[in-house]
């Protein structure tokens, strides 16, 4: 464990002299700010010492020589939207905004490729390639406030995964800060490469562990011309999960395939007030999106989704408007018309295991004295598991919270599951990181954190303890 030291006067005026005054923030109005990320339980709140904006790699890379120097530990935060406390300062220290690092360098229409600084926010990205005709695949509920570093720091997963992949699967290249303050750029626009080690993805996903993105090369699909949401209403769980293999064994190749269980439907039509939403009191929404390339192709798939649908048990299957993707994107928001704690976990299993999976969640919380929502990608079996802490004390709800976890964690595992789908780490599962995690995986990623980062300086505490 590294012993870090409190920021000095000293390691500020130097801060200053890199930034300037106005960049370097002490007061406690602003340190108060910075104490959460999307946490919303006060015990896990974390002030930090001082927070920084610089405004590029260079001055980055200074910040972080400064803070080997003084042994300062860092924690980056994008646009906050993170809920597994990866960017608190749990143990105080430097917390470096990336928002002024907000411009878009190119957009490359032959190569189909956009480079972007790190601090640009994810919906802009995706304007920005639309008005170009083009399609930037990555899409997380948290777009409109989050920033496109963050989605690579988290692997951020989101509604078009299924078609598309990850994060990690729309990068061509990444500009990094080292942790001891050297800047590198990693990967190329290359369609294929076999030229070492491939470390712009071990970055991707990291957590801000390894390095500080400061600049993203992302790829850029062709624009799909025609589209259509549908929304199919059950009124069963498991019947709703089994339209999945169905409709990717019919090669309809949809966008998004997404889950909405009952309590989300009526908490989140309460949220955004849409007392028209096309809801039946027992209604189960799943919701897809298929997107082609000629009219004829998207008549003959829907046909194709509205037959699998109803042989599924859907009571009934209609185009959707936008009102259902905003409540598919409030699900979280949404939630705090219940409780102000709570907390959403979001394990990942094969899809063939997402069925019995949720049964088994379903059935294990009737032993526990708190609601559950369920809303999920299930085109790609990522479950987001929403637990209210309601009326219980601190003590009453972590005590059930953590023998409910622990159960559903080790089924997920004996089912070929893993802790996260997109949400990552941070500091709140780090224990249970530690706890399922094989022991040779883990002590790899020590090796590789130790051979990076020799001071622990970068977001230290986060995924595991080195």
């Amino acid at each position: 464990m590294a012993n870090y030291n409190q920021p000095t006067e000293e390691f500020i005026n130097e801060l200053r002299a890199v930034l300037g005054s106005e960049y370097v923030y002490t007061d406690a109005e602003t340190l108060d700010k910075y104490k959460t990320d999307e946490e919303t339980d006060e015990r896990c709140f974390h002030l930090p010492d001082v927070v920084v904006a610089p405004a590029s790699a260079a001055e980055i890379a200074a910040v972080m020589k400064l803070c080997n120097t003084y042994l300062v530990p860092v924690t980056v935060r994008g646009g906050g939207s993170g809920i597994v406390d990866g960017a608190i300062a749990d143990k105080g220290g430097l917390i470096i905004l990336m928002e002024r690092l907000n411009k878009i360098i190119e957009l490359n229409k032959e190569g189909m490729y956009m480079i972007a600084q790190a601090g640009v926010r994810t919906v802009d990205i995706q304007k920005i390639a639309n008005e170009a005709g083009f399609l930037y695949a990555g899409d997380p509920c948290s777009a409109e406030s989050c920033q496109i570093g963050g989605n690579l720091a988290t692997n951020a997963g989101g509604n078009k995964a299924v078609r598309y992949g990850v994060t990690r699967n729309q990068v061509y290249a990444v500009q990094i800060v080292t942790p001891e303050g050297e800047i590198v750029d990693l990967g190329a626009p290359l369609k294929k490469c076999s030229t070492g080690y491939c470390l712009e993805q071990l970055v991707i996903g990291s957590e801000g562990t390894l390095g500080i993105i400061t600049q993203v090369t992302l790829k850029l699909q062709p624009l799909p011309p025609y589209r259509l949401d549908i929304l199919a209403i059950f009124t069963d769980a498991v019947a709703a999960m089994s339209v999945v293999p169905k409709v990717m064994k019919a090669g309809i190749n949809p966008t998004s395939i997404e889950y909405m269980d009952n309590a989300n439907v009526r908490t989140t039509s309460q949220f955004l007030e849409f007392a028209g939403a096309p809801r039946r009191e027992d209604g189960i929404y799943v919701i897809f999106t298929i997107e082609t390339f000629t009219e004829d192709e998207l008549d003959m798939k829907m046909e194709q989704l509205n037959d699998i649908c109803e042989e599924c048990g859907a009571i009934d299957v209609l185009e959707a408007d936008e009102r259902i993707w905003d409540m598919r994107r409030n699900c979280l928001e949404s939630v705090r018309l219940v409780s102000l704690v709570c907390t959403t976990d979001d394990v990942v299993v094969p899809v063939d295991q997402m069925s019995d999976t949720v049964k088994h969640i379903i059935a294990t919380v009737q032993k526990y004295p708190f609601p559950l929502r369920i809303n999920a990608h299930i085109g790609d079996g990522n479950l987001h598991i929403v637990l209210c802490k309601m009326d219980l004390t601190d003590e009453e709800w972590e005590s059930n919270l953590a023998r409910f976890t622990q159960e559903i964690y080790t089924y997920v595992y004996a089912h070929g599951g893993r802790l996260s789908g997109e949400h990552g780490i941070g500091a709140k599962k780090s224990s249970f990181m530690e706890k399922f995690t094989p022991s040779g995986q883990l002590a790899l990623m020590r090796k590789i954190k130790r051979a990076w980062d020799p001071n622990n300086i970068l977001n230290p505490g986060k995924v595991f303890n080195v």
